[in-house]
């Protein structure tokens, strides 16, 4: 009865899973050995998130924190991950500020770090110093002090001789950190969807708003990712160095949707009939060149090329990610979108 009663409590508290493996290792055979072994890779280990208090950072913090590794967010603001707090146990997570431009800054976030990734992205100013010499900054820094392995999250597309500038530096940095680090893993997204993004929640805002909608680069082609699941691929190259080191992966989701077909599921989904009016390549331009814009020229230009993975890299299988379609989603999502939220038009009211 008390092999029961302790099997019990650890079913269903992972936490304590971890705080008693020891003095119960007698108990632990089948089930609870496979998920050991699944955890054991970080478990207690330091990963360094430059850039950790992102849309995507914050969910690679959350499951690093699951699976038992001790977490570093250094970011300009890491006051914005402090929602973090409650999920990690006393000592497992920590907050520092850094500056990815300042070597000094660098070298005291990444010391003592079993594990970096670097997560820096921007669309406005410095983009050459944020995404491309700031990672490199990192990766060499990284592999000074030792670092068993180091993972940038760069995009598909990314191209040191693009136009876009995003791209271009996204390109560069992977050259940088190759150099520097090359048994670094590097992971080119998709574009990513959440329920806080601030991609599909521009375009349903939109929606919600004009009942006529123009939509940019109509033809234009995207494999949208999910946030958790990039998370995921991210802490997965992490864990398995031996396997996932010096590989470069294009991770997108399981669909290939126009810019077209995404506003029309948003409509749906916020259950509005909109006319959709493709805008032309001229008119498009002029307006992303304006100031104040929500969709810049550089975030046109990408627009345009479309985010797909291409096929020839290994992606989201080889990391064991299975992804999930944005339509799994939406419907809920769009919820405070809608006229009338979670009702219907006819609900009645007391």
């Amino acid at each position: 009865m008390q092999e029961i009663a302790i099997r019990l409590v650890l079913a269903a508290a992972p936490r304590l899973r971890h705080g008693l493996r020891d003095r119960q290792g007698s108990l632990q055979t089948g089930w609870l050995n496979e998920d050991m072994a699944h955890l054991e890779p970080l478990e207690d280990r330091l990963v360094v998130l430059i850039g950790g208090a992102g849309f995507l950072g914050t969910l690679v913090a959350q499951e690093l924190l699951k699976r038992g590794a001790r977490v570093r967010i250094a970011d300009r603001h890491p006051e914005k991950a402090f929602r973090l707090k409650p999920l990690a146990n006393l000592g497992q997570i920590q907050f520092t500020r850094c500056s990815v431009t300042h070597a000094a800054s660098m070298e005291a976030a990444i010391s003592g770090a079993y594990a970096v990734v670097y997560l820096v992205g921007t669309f406005g100013a410095g983009q050459a110093a944020l995404q491309a010499d700031g990672a490199g900054l990192a990766a060499r820094v990284a592999a000074e002090q030792g670092v068993e392995n180091f993972a940038y999250v760069s995009a598909i597309g990314a191209d040191p001789t693009s136009q876009s500038g995003y791209a271009s530096t996204k390109g560069q940095g992977e050259e940088q950190v190759r150099a520097a680090f090359p048994r670094a893993s590097i992971l080119r997204p998709s574009v990513l969807f959440g329920e806080d993004d601030n991609f599909i929640n521009l375009f349903a805002g939109v929606i919600r708003t004009f009942p006529i909608v123009p939509v940019f680069a109509p033809e234009a082609k995207l494999q949208p990712l999910w946030v958790e699941d990039a998370a995921n691929a991210v802490v997965n190259a992490v864990a398995e160095p031996e396997r996932h080191g010096g590989k470069v992966f294009e991770i997108a989701g399981p669909e290939v949707l126009t810019m077209m077909e995404l506003h029309r599921q948003i409509a749906r989904a916020q259950a509005r009939e909109r006319l959709l009016v493709p805008v032309p390549d001229g008119l498009a331009g002029i307006f992303a060149a304006l100031p104040g814009t929500p969709l810049g020229s550089d975030q046109l230009s990408l627009l345009r090329k479309g985010s797909v993975a291409s096929g020839e890299l290994p992606g989201c299988k080889q990391l064991g990610i299975v992804p999930r379609p944005l339509e799994l989603f939406l419907d809920r999502w769009m919820t405070r979108y809608r006229k009338y939220g979670r009702f219907t038009e006819t609900a009645e009211t007391a």
